[in-house]
């Protein structure tokens, strides 16, 4: 299994204009490349990644002397990555290839034989060694490294091969999930999370630094100093959420051995234009997106109701289809059974019920290795567990 452990760099002076050259070499690399394969495209040839990078080191010499100044993986991964993302576009998983921007998701990246990693230690190419703000904390083969740039803060990002061997899960027991906006998560053992938002807490500092940027003039150092406590402040937000939904779902996935969730429309839902910040704010598809790995990881089933399945509306008691229920309602009293429901409870119970229903059959995805996914259809086929280990 590959796991990623990303890292904060603390470079000095001349090492971060070193990862300033080095992502510029491949932005420069990666556009030069993407207009080259639109120009032999165009031209009724066929070109493809592997020809392009020869194609480059043929030429860098004397026409791009500057990019011997940093490691040969900065261009020639760059290149391979835009291989990947014409690969994706084929396929119909991505759109279409662009240019790259400076200042926008800047980084290069590094194979394992070009760089080595000792303490709190990382070796780079035509660089030498620069601090780490910590150690690496997986244990495996070292596949690659990403060096990045987010807020004018550089990490590091390697990749590692561990051994594909789940923990098992502190208990059997199965946890219906339901996400909101007033509550990030409730459980259908009525526990009741709420989130961080830190959008909504931070939103009148966003405000204020977002006009002071736009009152500065075009190229000046105020406004570079403008935009940087900006994006510091973006990252910080951004930071805040992640940290939260992964305290979240690795107690999730520890605590139960199968998890029930809704198949969200989250794109759909983020069009509404009254709630999308809030939706944002809380990170639905990230929540489902940490659940699904950390699954993995800890021997765990995820189980993905069918996204027709009205939770909210349905009595967990005796099955009766509130029809009327709008969104305002928090909560509503069956008319058949005269029970009052707590609206986002009654969800989290529906969800662990549909686990035990007979409805449900074990459908693995492409990929998606001891996940299952479940779908509501009559089958007459066994639930499988996967809490051993392997």
């Amino acid at each position: 299994m590959l796991s990623s452990h990303k890292i904060a760099l603390a470079p000095n002076n001349k090492q971060a204009t070193y990862f300033a050259k080095a992502s510029g070499v491949a932005r420069f690399a990666y556009n030069w490349a993407l207009s080259e394969w639109q120009r032999q495209y165009q031209a009724g040839e066929k070109p493809n990644e592997t020809a392009l990078r020869r194609q480059l080191n043929s030429i860098k010499h004397e026409q791009f002397p500057w990019m011997q100044e940093v490691t040969k993986n900065a261009p020639q991964m760059a290149i391979i990555n835009l291989g990947k993302a014409y690969k994706n576009f084929f396929s119909g998983k991505a759109k279409y290839p662009r240019f790259k921007k400076k200042g926008i998701h800047d980084g290069f990246q590094l194979t394992n034989d070009q760089f080595s990693i000792v303490d709190k230690k990382i070796h780079v190419p035509k660089l030498g060694w620069v601090k780490m703000h910590e150690a690496l904390r997986l244990k495996g083969k070292i596949v690659s490294a990403t060096v990045s740039r987010v807020a004018e803060r550089w990490f590091a990002s390697v990749t590692v091969e561990t051994e594909d061997k789940p923990i098992v899960s502190e208990n059997q027991a199965t946890v219906g999930l339901d996400v909101g906006i007033k509550a990030l998560a409730t459980l259908s053992t009525g526990e009741v999370i709420e989130g961080p938002k830190p959008h909504k807490v931070l939103i009148n500092r966003l405000r204020r630094l977002s006009r002071s940027l736009s009152k500065k003039e075009k190229s000046s150092k105020n406004r570079n100093k403008a935009k940087r406590k900006l994006a510091k402040l973006y990252a910080r937000i951004s930071n805040i959420r992640n940290d939260f939904l992964h305290q979240l779902t690795r107690n999730l996935t520890r605590r139960f051995s199968q998890i029930v969730v809704e198949d969200l429309n989250v794109k759909g839902m983020m069009a509404n234009r009254r709630l999308s910040r809030a939706i944002g704010d809380m990170g639905f598809f990230e929540l489902r997106r940490q659940l699904e790995y950390k699954a993995k990881r800890y021997g765990a089933e995820i189980i993905i109701a069918d996204r027709w399945f009205a939770s909210s509306k349905l009595c967990s008691k005796c099955d009766y289809h509130y029809a009327e229920l709008t969104l305002a309602e928090r909560e509503w009293t069956c008319p058949q059974c005269k029970i009052t429901h707590d609206r986002d409870i009654n969800s989290a119970v529906n969800l662990k019920n549909l686990a035990a229903s007979s409805a449900v059959t074990v459908c693995g995805e492409e990929g998606s290795g001891v996940v299952r996914n479940y779908h509501v259809k009559p089958s007459s086929k066994k639930q499988e567990s996967n809490t051993e280990p392997a």
